[in-house]
């Protein structure tokens, strides 16, 4: 090899090794990181199945004549003595009922617009700020489907809003119109009286209860003495609005406070107990009500087992279905998401006391936390995990600054278990 040769060598390494060293310096300075922002969210620990409703049932009769007016809507509370329903001749005699009722419920709104002490009493700026709420409550009960709180808080928005009127324009002229709206409307209400017959019937209820005006044929079937019975198969073929005998029923009764919702559940791995209180959220239902969770039975399929829940609660939603999907929620949990592809693990020395001798003493702890880029360090937080999802975890918010916190920039990509 002549010298020529070799210087050229020698230069080709120079510039190999030069290369090689920039590279990885380059790379250890300007490492590439992919992160996530740590956001705040909230999660539901819960599980979905097919409930079925048991409730102590009690079909009512009438002679089939006539027709029908309910005088109580589904799931309304009757008290010993309560009219039920009502029985006429005929449709029509229902219709000129419902005509006077509405009417009425209509006079009852002239009148409190028209009560002095409402528009006397009341200031433009406080009208617009009661305005103002009751619109927002109006608007909230629209979103949320309270459609009984809907109907209250538009009633007590049209009499504001007249009242307004009232008192920012002719009093006066405006005064004078409601009350000839009032007298026509009790004149048309006293005509249809004097053509209105008399009901021939009347269902008193015999003692305190509930009412539905339906029945499904299960009355007999999904009792509180027959509920230890009931299996898997059975469970799993009953059906929702199934067609019960309606000749001459009237609908039924729903005895005592207390019903039950059983379902099957997968609970291998034993996380529902007896005794737990437990929430429970309903396809046809926006509000969520408490239950207990009576019993859990085991099956001959270790992923099927029986669960029988009590709840206290009765609204017309819930009294209209025999079966639906309930969620069953254990608990709700809100901090901070951490997606689980940025979990690591790092053995941190600490300084303890000893909870016997009281010495401090050096302990080591695997921690469970994310790599997190802070400027230009690389630093790792720990993790207080108060819920797992299936691709991420949600930490404890109020843990301090050794911990994960709000805005931070969450490592997902790039670094390996030890940090590099």
């Amino acid at each position: 090899m002549n010298a020529n040769t070799s210087k050229v060598l020698v230069a080709l390494l120079v510039v190999f090794i030069t290369l090689m060293v920039s590279s990885v310096i380059y790379h250890l300075v300007n490492k590439e990181f992919i992160t996530e922002t740590a956001i705040l969210a909230s999660a539901e620990d819960s599980v979905s199945f097919k409930g079925v409703y048991i409730r102590d049932e009690k079909p009512l009769l009438y002679s089939g004549n006539g027709a029908v007016s309910y005088s109580v809507q589904d799931g309304g509370k009757l008290g010993k003595g309560t009219t039920i329903a009502e029985i006429y001749a005929s449709d029509i005699e229902i219709e000129t009922k419902q005509k006077i009722e509405k009417l009425n419920h209509e006079l009852d709104i002239l009148k409190k617009i028209d009560n002095p002490g409402t528009s006397d009493v009341e200031k433009p700026a406080s009208l617009s700020n009661l305005i103002l709420e009751k619109y927002k409550s109006t608007i909230y009960n629209l979103e949320t489907n309270d459609i009984d709180s809907l109907a209250s808080n538009k009633e007590e928005l049209l009499i504001l809003i007249s009242t307004m009127q009232m008192v920012t324009g002719n009093s006066d002229e405006y005064r004078l119109n409601i009350r000839q709206n009032i007298d026509e409307i009790q004149s048309e209400i006293d005509s249809l009286k004097s053509s209105q017959s008399a009901p021939i019937d009347r269902i008193i209820s015999d003692e305190s209860s509930y009412f539905v005006s339906h029945i499904d044929g299960y009355e007999g079937e999904l009792t509180t003495d027959n509920i230890d019975n009931l299996t898997v198969e059975y469970i799993n073929s009953i059906k929702d609005n199934n067609t019960g005998t309606t000749e001459g029923v009237l609908g039924k009764t729903i005895d005592g406070y207390k019903w039950y919702v059983v379902g099957v559940i997968n609970n291998s791995n034993k996380k529902y107990v007896e005794t737990e209180a437990v929430y429970l959220k309903f396809e046809s239902s926006p509000q969520k009500v408490r239950a207990v969770i009576d019993k859990i039975k085991s099956t001959d399929n270790l992923e099927e087992s029986i669960i029988i829940l009590s709840c206290d609660k009765l609204t017309y939603d819930l009294v209209q279905h025999r079966t639906e999907r309930v969620e069953m929620i254990k608990g709700e949990y809100e901090g901070i998401k951490v997606p689980r592809k940025a979990l690591r693990f790092k053995e941190i020395e600490e300084i303890v006391t000893d909870g016997i001798t009281g010495e401090e003493i050096k302990k080591v702890t695997n921690y469970r936390g994310v790599y997190v880029k802070l400027g230009e360090q690389i630093l790792f937080k720990k993790l207080d995990v108060i819920f797992e999802g299936d691709n991420y975890v949600i930490s404890n918010k109020n843990k301090g600054s050794e911990y994960v916190v709000l805005y931070d920039d969450i490592i997902v990509e790039g670094i390996d278990a030890n940090g590099n």
